[in-house]
């Protein structure tokens, strides 16, 4: 029986979301938490704007699974509160992984991490918690992922490297293997990191 999941942001990156939770087919979606202003609409016709943040204590009462749904860009600092009300609330974070990705059963992933579509997590990569390894991102052996991360589409990081908490990075980058990213950098699209940053 599928356990029901609550969505906290109901945006661009919540349908891509939904897609994976679909197919991996682990969940059911109860419903989206976002702006009081679509609460009652449906989203992709089908799941519905439950709820706002001043609910979110009303709903953790009744269920312990939640995604956060919402996007990074700039900074996480909306997933980390979030992360940590919820967490703090005893509630769950489970992991994501589309049936459609490739994870090794040697990669280890954190808390409340999606992988999304045509993604591979290879052998010895750690990946921490509440990420977004974005669509046909590639995480080469051995690479670490800290928390609150967002690996976006297309990226490559090659083998060892190691990227700290709260960084992005966007679509297409290329990462040269050994590379140290440090906390909290932004990287723009169509990067290549050659060098410590």
């Amino acid at each position: 029986m599928r356990k029901e999941i609550y969505l906290l942001g109901g945006g661009g990156h919540c349908r891509s979301c939904i897609d994976v939770i679909e197919q991996e087919n682990k969940y059911h979606i109860k419903g989206i938490i976002d702006h009081k202003d679509k609460v009652g609409n449906l989203l992709l016709n089908k799941y519905k704007y439950v709820g706002t943040d001043d609910d979110l204590e009303n709903i953790a009462k009744t269920n312990p699974y939640f995604l956060l749904t919402i996007g990074h860009m700039k900074d996480c600092n909306v997933r980390k509160r979030l992360f940590s009300f919820l967490s703090n609330k005893k509630q769950k974070f489970p992991v994501i992984i589309s049936p459609k990705a490739v994870v090794s059963k040697y990669a280890t992933i954190d808390e409340g991490t999606i992988i999304m579509h045509s993604a591979v997590v290879n052998a010895g990569a750690k990946v921490g918690k509440n990420c977004i390894i974005n669509t046909g991102a590639i995480i080469e052996h051995d690479v670490e992922i800290g928390n609150f991360c967002h690996i976006s589409t297309g990226v490559i990081i090659n083998g060892a490297t190691k990227v700290a908490d709260e960084t992005f990075i966007g679509s297409n980058t290329v990462c040269k293997e050994n590379i140290i990213v440090e906390k909290n950098k932004f990287i723009h699209c169509h990067s290549r990191i050659i060098s410590n940053v």
